[in-house]
């Protein structure tokens, strides 16, 4: 079903810092590979991006870091599709990390993605065949609560 998005990694060597942890760059290089996933998930692989002429690119993303990853633990990333329209989808993504009954929140990402016509290089409504895929994750997200991270600014207060 198109609407249970998970991407799963692990963490790997070049992403541990001198610090011993995940390095806040490494947690960014994940949710793009998770935004890649989410791409292929939702009908946009690489053949359908060539024939169609059109693919995703992210507009703003905001990371919130929560805990600590280390070295070859499994990572988990969730979705929850917070809003959309024709052309934009507004994705909430959580990292856990840990084996599958121990997972933890570490991170989050709240991210702005564009629908692109790479042939004009403007923003353009998602395909038909794309647009019903994410129909059907809206039908699904639009009543779910939304997470405490979403929305947040940066600033003192």
């Amino acid at each position: 079903m198109p609407n249970n998005f998970t991407y799963k990694d692990v963490v790997r060597n070049e992403w541990v810092d001198y610090n011993g942890h995940m390095n806040d760059a490494a947690y960014a290089k994940v949710f793009s590979l998770a935004v890649d996933a989410l791409i292929d998930h939702i009908g946009l692989d690489e053949q359908a991006r060539r024939k169609l002429s059109y693919s995703i690119f992210t507009l703003e993303t905001h990371i919130c870091y929560l805990q600590e990853a280390h070295e070859t633990q499994e990572i988990n990333v969730t979705l929850q599709l917070l809003n959309k329209d024709a052309k934009r989808l507004h994705v909430f993504f959580e990292m856990y990390a840990g084996a599958d009954n121990q997972q933890h929140l570490i991170a989050t990402s709240e991210q702005m993605l564009m629908g692109m016509d790479m042939e004009q290089g403007r923003p353009a409504p998602f395909p038909e065949t794309i647009a019903e895929v994410i129909d059907t994750i809206w039908n699904d997200h639009k009543h779910l609560a939304a997470p405490k991270q979403a929305g947040r600014q940066i600033g003192i207060k």
